[in-house]
């Protein structure tokens, strides 16, 4: 595999462009790939971009596939069968899939791209919308060292840092432990919150005092800014937040491996996407405010 750098003049094509590829897409254009895409809905908020019909025809035509799918469901569908990016693509071809899955889908892409002659490397991100807008993602990579290596060059146009987590499937892996640790520590702060406010803490005074003390994550911080001002503009939606979390609890149970914090954090977060599926998986603290305030 030649290193995928701008000047050997790689197409890079997108299953899926939404909020995370989109800003990916700028980052990449903007070093000189060309890019182009396939949606379910055959829109893009980026006009610089061509939209192709369907999956197959972007990697019949794109010398790179980067899937960037919400879920299991969705890569079956855009990967597979008579339209998948599959079928069109390649013996020799590259498939990059940055989708937060679970490992099984990750081991099936794997195993039918090998069938075809298909490099295929799981590199879903760490980073929300702020981060890849601002070229911080973090890309958590399973496959070969060479493998690696020559996808380095894109990998660093869309974000600060690589890390090469193992073989194939490592970093799909590598990403549910990220986003564990991430949903876990929300459900934590929406609880203790809940706590604070019910005890008769001033809200403005708690949450100042939170964003201050050093055992909360920067990014946890800037979610408890958002939910002071009841602003949950989605940077990462509560229908994701949740669904990675029932992967990492499925694929925990898979190893009989007991961890009750993150089965109750699942709990918490299934809360928030039924009421808030679409806004910012922070919407959760506001939900444990309600049961504080007894109006849940």
């Amino acid at each position: 595999m030649t290193a995928l750098t701008p000047q050997n003049a790689p197409l890079l094509g997108f299953i899926g462009f939404g909020a995370m590829a989109t800003r990916m897409g700028v980052h990449l254009r903007n070093a000189g790939y060309g890019v182009i895409a396939y949606t379910p809905s055959g829109k893009s908020s980026d006009p610089a971009v061509e939209i192709l019909p369907t999956a197959r025809a972007v990697a019949e035509k794109a010398d790179v596939v980067i899937a960037c799918v919400p879920d299991d469901e969705a890569l079956e569908a855009s990967m597979y069968g008579e339209n998948g990016a599959l079928v069109g693509m390649k013996a020799g071809g590259v498939l990059l899939n940055t989708s937060s899955v679970s490992p099984e889908a990750t081991d099936a892409l794997l195993a039918a791209g090998r069938v075809k002659g298909v490099t295929v490397l799981d590199a879903p991100v760490s980073g929300s919308t702020p981060e890849a807008e601002a070229h911080a993602l973090v890309i958590l990579v399973g496959g070969s060292v060479e493998d690696v290596a020559n996808a380095a060059p894109i990998f660093d146009t869309i974000g600060k840092l690589t890390i090469h987590a193992g073989p194939s499937g490592s970093g799909a892996k590598l990403k549910l432990v990220v986003n564990g640790i991430m949903g876990a520590g929300l459900t934590a702060l929406a609880e203790t919150v809940s706590y604070g406010l019910a005890s008769g803490l001033d809200r403005s005074m708690l949450f100042d005092a939170l964003d201050q003390v050093a055992v909360i994550s920067p990014h946890h911080k800037r979610k408890l800014k958002a939910a002071k001002t009841g602003d949950f503009t989605s940077q990462f939606p509560s229908r994701l937040m949740q669904k990675d979390m029932r992967l990492l609890v499925d694929a925990i149970a898979r190893q009989a491996i007991p961890a009750p914090t993150l089965a109750g954090a699942l709990q918490v977060l299934s809360l928030g996407r039924h009421a808030h599926p679409n806004d910012d998986y922070s919407a959760a603290i506001a939900i444990m405010e309600r049961f504080a305030a007894n109006d849940a």
